[in-house]
C-alpha cells in the first residue's frame, strides 16, 4: 500500500542514500511516494519504486512532472536505509536552563538541524531539548539555600552534561559545602506564674481586669519566644451605679440694664446680667455627681447709656467785704461764684455730611448739649468745666427692636393716702435690646477727642406678649392694715 515520505534536498545524499542531482541545490522539500514492485531480475528480491513530487516550481527545470526512480534493493542486504525521524529545530540551546529557544521549524531530522552546532533539537514537542554540540558540562548552577535555618547545614550546586555523546559516567555532577556554622537555633522560653489580677478599669458599672506573666522561666535563647500571650483579661462588675455629672444648659438672654444712665468718670458702671442652669444634665444625687464647673451668672457692662446728670453743691462762703459805712446802716458786698445749670437735652442724633437717613442703621451721628454758668456776681469765680458737650450716637428713634421684660419694679405708694381702699402698684416694662454696634469709633466733627458713644431716641421694643400686654404690664394690690389720716 502506498505511504508518504520526506526527502530533504540540500545537494547531498538523501535519507534514502541516492545522490541528489547537482542541479537541485535549492533549499526545498519534496514528497515521495514509495510503492513495492515485482522482483528485479538477477536480485531475486522485491524492489521499491520511489516517486518524488516537487513542491516548488523550480523542480520543473529538472523533472517536468514526476521522475520515477527505481531502486532495486535486496531486502536481505539492507540496501535501503530507514527514514530518519523528523523533529523540531531551535536556533539557541540555553546552557543555563537546558531549554530550547526560538523555534526555526519542524519536520527536520536531527542530522539536518545539527549542521549548526549552536542549535538545539527536539524529537517531538514533549521531548527534552538536546544540544547539537559535542557533549560538555554546563556552567555551575547557583548554590541552593542552606538546608537549615539555624545550626549547621549544607548547600549544593550542580552541572549538567549537554550535547551529543557523554561527559563521563554520569549526566550530572554535584558539589556540596557546609553552611550556617556560626548561627544558633532558637530555644523556646517558658512562662512565669500569672501575676495577681489588677483593679477593675472602672469604678462603676462593668469594666475589665488584666493580669500579666513574663517569658522568664526559662528565658528564650537565640531569638526564641514563649508561645501564647503575656496578658490575660476578664470582665469585672463593680456593682456600683455611675454618677451623672452636671453640664451647663444654654445661656438665657441678657437681662435689662438696671440703670438708664452711666456715671461719668472711672467709677463703677451699670452691668446687665444673664444666667444659665446646670441642667444639661443636672448632677445626680445618689451617687452624687459633680456640679457644673464655672459660674451660672455672667455680667457685661451696659453699652450706649448717656452720662448721668450730677446736681451741683454750694462751696464754702467767702469772707465778706468791708461795710460801706462806719456808722448807721451800710452795705457789704459778697462775692458769688458761678455754678452750672442742669444740662439741656441732647440735640437729635444727626450727621450733617450724610444726605440719607441714619435712623435704625449702623451709621454714627453726632449730638450736642449745653449748660449755663449762672449766679456769678461781684467778681466771683467762673464755672469750672465746659459749657458744651458732644458725643457720637446711633439713632434708634422709633426703630422696632427686640425687647426683654424687666423684673418687677418695687411696689409704689398706696393711693389715695387718705381715701378708701388705697391701692399699690408695680410694673414690668418691655425694654429694647440695643444692637451690637461698635462703640469705639472715629470721633465726628473733626475732633481728636474721644467722645462717649450712645444710642439716642425712643425705640419701639418688641417682646413676647405677657398676659396679653406688649409694652407695659401693671399689677395692683390692695394695701393692708391702712393707718387712718389724722389732723
Amino acid at each position: 500500500m502506498p505511504f508518504l515520505c520526506q526527502a530533504v534536498l540540500k545537494g547531498k545524499h538523501s535519507q534514502f542514500g541516492r545522490p541528489i542531482p547537482s542541479a537541485s541545490k535549492q533549499n526545498f522539500h519534496t514528497k515521495c511516494l514509495i510503492r513495492e514492485t515485482d522482483a528485479v531480475p538477477g536480485l531475486g528480491a522485491p524492489a521499491l519504486e520511489i516517486e518524488f513530487v516537487a513542491s516548488m516550481a523550480v523542480m520543473m527545470l529538472f523533472w517536468l512532472n514526476r521522475v520515477p526512480l527505481l531502486l532495486a534493493v535486496a531486502w536481505g542486504l539492507g540496501g535501503l536505509e530507514t527514514p530518519a525521524e523528523a523533529g523540531l529545530c531551535y536556533e539557541i540551546f540555553d546552557d543555563a536552563s537546558g531549554s530550547c529557544v526560538q523555534l526555526l521549524g519542524d519536520g527536520l531530522s536531527q542530522e539536518d538541524c545539527c549542521l549548526n552546532l549552536q542549535y538545539g533539537f527536539r524529537l517531538h514537542k514533549d521531548a527534552p531539548c538536546e544540544a547539537c554540540r559535542p557533549a560538555a558540562w554546563s556552567e555551575w548552577s547557583p548554590w541552593t539555600p542552606c538546608s537549615v535555618s539555624c545550626g549547621e547545614g549544607t548547600q549544593q550546586r550542580s552541572q549538567a552534561c549537554y550535547g551529543q555523546g557523554d561527559c563521563g559516567p554520569e549526566s550530572r555532577r554535584w558539589e556540596l559545602k557546609p553552611c550556617g556554622l556560626d548561627g544558633c537555633c532558637p530555644v523556646m522560653g517558658g512562662w512565669s506564674e500569672w501575676a495577681p489580677w489588677g483593679p477593675c478599669s472602672v469604678t462603676c458599672l462593668k469594666g475589665v481586669q488584666t493580669r500579666e506573666r513574663t517569658c522568664t522561666n526559662p528565658a528564650p535563647k537565640c531569638g526564641g519566644t514563649c508561645p501564647g500571650s503575656n496578658v490575660e483579661t476578664r470582665s469585672c462588675d463593680t456593682q456600683q451605679i455611675c454618677p451623672t455629672h452636671g453640664n451647663w444648659g444654654s445661656w438665657e438672654p441678657w437681662g435689662p440694664c438696671p440703670a438708664t444712665c452711666t456715671p461719668e468718670g472711672s467709677g463703677p458702671k451699670p452691668n446687665k446680667q444673664r444666667r444659665r442652669q446646670c441642667n444639661n444634665p443636672a448632677p445626680s444625687t445618689h451617687p452624687p455627681g459633680n456640679r457644673c464647673p464655672g459660674n451660672n451668672l455672667e455680667s457685661q457692662e451696659c453699652a450706649g447709656l448717656p452720662f448721668c446728670p450730677e446736681d451741683g453743691n454750694w462751696g464754702n462762703w467767702r469772707p465778706s467785704s468791708d461795710c460801706s459805712v462806719t456808722c448807721a446802716v451800710g452795705r457789704r458786698l459778697e462775692k458769688l461764684d458761678g455754678h452750672w445749670t442742669e444740662w439741656a437735652d441732647w440735640s437729635p442724633c444727626s450727621r450733617h455730611t450724610f444726605t440719607g437717613r441714619i435712623e435704625c442703621r449702623e451709621i454714627p451721628g453726632f449730638q450736642r448739649r449745653t449748660r449755663t454758668c449762672v449766679d456769678r456776681a461781684h467778681d466771683g469765680k467762673r464755672c469750672i468745666g465746659e459749657g458744651n458737650e458732644m458725643r457720637n450716637c446711633y439713632s434708634v428713634n422709633t426703630c422696632l427692636l427686640p425687647g426683654v421684660w424687666t423684673d418687677w419694679s418695687p411696689w409704689g405708694l398706696c393711693e389715695p393716702a387718705c381715701g378708701e381702699n388705697p391701692m399699690r402698684s408695680r410694673e414690668r416694662e418691655c425694654k429694647a435690646i440695643y444692637p451690637d454696634y461698635p462703640m469705639d469709633i472715629q470721633p465726628l466733627g473733626g475732633s481728636s477727642k474721644k467722645f462717649n458713644t450712645s444710642f439716642w431716641g425712643r425705640p419701639l421694643s418688641n417682646c413676647e406678649p405677657l398676659e396679653k400686654q406688649k409694652r407695659r404690664l401693671v399689677e395692683t394690690a390692695l394695701c393692708q392694715n391702712v393707718l387712718p389720716c389724722s389732723d
